[in-house]
């Protein structure tokens, strides 16, 4: 297809932009054009693709008609590539109340991080009548130590509860793989510690399940195939899970995914369609669907994901929880599957900004040989003691970018931002944020090169019958990316690494709804063959792409529901390596929020005492 050249945008240097409210820069919403499909259609889409005579037309086609040649593939820059976002520490800190130390044990950091928080006398004074609260990491620690209950008793709740959630009916699918005992023989250990008074760190006995993106033994990582575990062993943790089994979680299991992180909506026709507990016909999101429902269920505090494109922050929204990205970097990526090195991160999932606090004391932090280490700064944590509260954040909103979803989302979070700003006095910046869309192609087609280049050594010789029908479509999509069009996608990403730059030199943070959409239906069609929906793909992750393209720490927070009950989430987007800044933005957000928190269609209650 060499002799065939779209006419590319000539784009003007960066200086020449105007980001100021009053800019002339042109909002380009979301180009899609390609029609829902599922069913037998993939399948036929999938082999027209995959065709020597049709492929290289199709996928000329659609790239031409969704605007990836004009905006990127023939786009002339004056940028130099960006290969990974590392960004370097310019030393100007946050004012924190809180700080680490250097060289602390994950079992320091964590406590720590505790210490930052408040006790259940002052929480009950803030929020004496809670319509709806979930279970924290502290309230597990206290029971425990209060021998009310132990972690064998809620370990043998845990287990029943997936059973009944498996029930074949409809199936929630939150797990791919979980060890009744091995479960058990960890809760038993650390049942016993509880009982000799010796408790390693709150972290002890809490239930915390991890992504089938993360190496976990003694799990398989699958990836949510069926094929990639047979080719890639698991021989030991990941190390964000040796930091969190160091200080005494009980690790529950291997969450379902979207297959090879390569879609939005969660369904994986090998493990089956991750529901969200909300609203069981509908999706939980992707890829970290079982990791964010798990959560929303009540079946742990805590989970991990990996977000390389929205995939911890959208599933939270979508499910009603909160949602931590941070910095690229911040989490050593040692022991998670390499299919996208440079937007990929561990993220983490909880029912509450305290327990993601506390998480993200646990995991954070660099390996002491890693290079990354020497930009990096210490680790802080903000002080969570309510009604203390910083009274000069400046937030930078794009209106244009920030009302590009459904009326609900829009009415929520614009009435979530007013509650902020009445209470607290912070300030709105407006803002231009330029060639969103532009960013959105550079980041897929830099995902899509590293996963499909990540697992070509195994294409080969794989059974294409082992791979669900999207997936094959998406692979033949990543495939078609060439050199040039992966060059011109890093030069985007260092332009709009400039542009955010920019902003964030007269902002704390940018601040957009988390999804475009609430959680769609599932459909009948789409369980065995998977589905492609583009059109809603593109809507949920409208507001995520800069914390992975850019690598720059965000979080989600839900704020409120849409008028058919299902949750949704604001989100903030921070300076790099501003993570303890965002907690406390988020932590102010869910104080004028958490009392309107509603429970879940699906919801298991592992603490009560009958």
């Amino acid at each position: 297809m060499g002799f065939l050249k779209d006419e590319g945008v000539v784009y003007k240097p960066v200086d020449s932009v105007d980001l100021g409210p009053d800019s002339k820069e042109v909002y380009l919403r979301a180009n899609v054009k390609a029609p829902r499909m599922a069913g037998f259609l993939v399948k036929v889409f999938a082999w027209l693709l995959e065709s020597r005579i049709f492929g290289a037309l199709m996928l000329y086609i659609l790239k031409r008609n969704n605007l990836i040649h004009k905006l990127v593939s023939f786009a002339e820059l004056q940028e130099s590539p960006l290969f990974v976002p590392l960004h370097p520490h310019e030393g100007h800190g946050e004012e924190e109340k809180c700080t680490k130390p250097d060289h602390l044990s994950p079992v320091e950091q964590v406590q720590l991080a505790t210490d930052c928080l408040q006790t259940s006398e002052e929480m009950n004074k803030i929020n004496p009548k809670l319509s709806f609260q979930r279970w924290t990491i502290l309230d597990y620690s206290r029971r425990y130590m209060s021998q009310e209950v132990t972690p064998v008793m809620v370990a043998k709740k845990f287990i029943a509860a997936v059973n009944e959630s498996s029930k074949p009916l409809r199936p929630m699918s939150f797990f791919i793989d979980f060890n009744p005992e091995d479960i058990l023989q960890q809760a038993t250990e650390s049942t016993h510690r509880y009982e000799r008074g010796e408790p390693i760190s709150v972290l002890d006995g809490v239930l915390i399940a991890i992504k089938d993106e993360i190496d976990c033994l003694p799990y398989p990582t699958t990836g949510g195939t069926k094929w990639l575990h047979k080719v890639r062993p698991c021989i030991e943790d990941a190390c964000c899970v040796k930091r969190l089994r160091s200080c005494g979680a009980i690790l529950v299991g291997k969450t379902n995914m979207h297959e090879l992180g390569a879609g939005t909506s969660g369904i994986n026709p090998h493990y089956g369609t991750t529901r969200n507990p909300y609203d069981s016909s509908r999706i939980a999101g992707g890829s970290s669907s079982g990791s964010a429902a798990v959560v929303c269920a009540g079946l742990c505090p805590v989970a991990l994901g990996v977000d390389g494109g929205g995939s911890v922050r959208m599933p939270a929204a979508l499910c009603g929880v909160v949602g931590l990205k941070p910095t690229f970097g911040r989490v050593p990526h040692s022991g998670v599957l390499p299919l996208n090195w440079t937007v990929g991160m561990v993220g983490i999932l909880t029912g509450t900004i305290e327990d993601a606090l506390i998480v993200y004391g646990a995991i954070s932090g660099p390996i002491s040989s890693d290079q990354s280490a020497q930009v990096m700064p210490k680790v802080c944590f903000p002080l969570l003691k309510a009604p203390e509260c910083r009274s000069d954040i400046k937030l930078a909103r794009y209106g244009e970018w920030f009302n590009d979803c459904t009326d609900d989302i829009r009415v929520c979070c614009t009435n979530a931002l007013a509650k902020l700003f009445d209470l607290y006095g912070w300030k709105t910046i407006e803002v231009t944020m330029p060639e969103i869309e532009v960013m959105r192609l550079a980041h897929y087609l830099t995902i899509g090169s590293e996963c499909s280049t990540s697992i070509a050594c195994h294409l080969e010789k794989l059974d294409m019958a082992e791979l669900g029908w999207d997936a094959r479509v998406a692979l033949s999509v990543y495939g078609a990316f060439n050199s040039r069009e992966y060059l011109n996608a890093q030069m985007i990403r260092n332009r709009q690494l400039q542009f955010y730059m920019k902003i964030f030199a007269k902002a704390d943070v940018i601040v957009t709804p988390t999804t475009g959409v609430t959680a769609y239906p599932i459909k009948d069609d789409v369980l065995k063959t998977g589905e492609l929906d583009y059109i809603n793909g593109a809507a949920l992750v409208r507001y995520q792409i800069a914390g992975n393209f850019l690598g720059l720490p965000a979080v989600t927070v839900p704020v409120g529901y849409d008028k058919s009950g299902l949750p949704i989430g604001l989100q903030f987007i921070g300076k790099p390596w501003s993570e303890s800044l965002l907690i406390h933005v988020a932590f102010a957000m869910q104080a004028l929020c958490i009392s309107d928190y509603r429970r879940p269609e699906i919801f298991y209650d592992l603490l009560s005492k009958d």
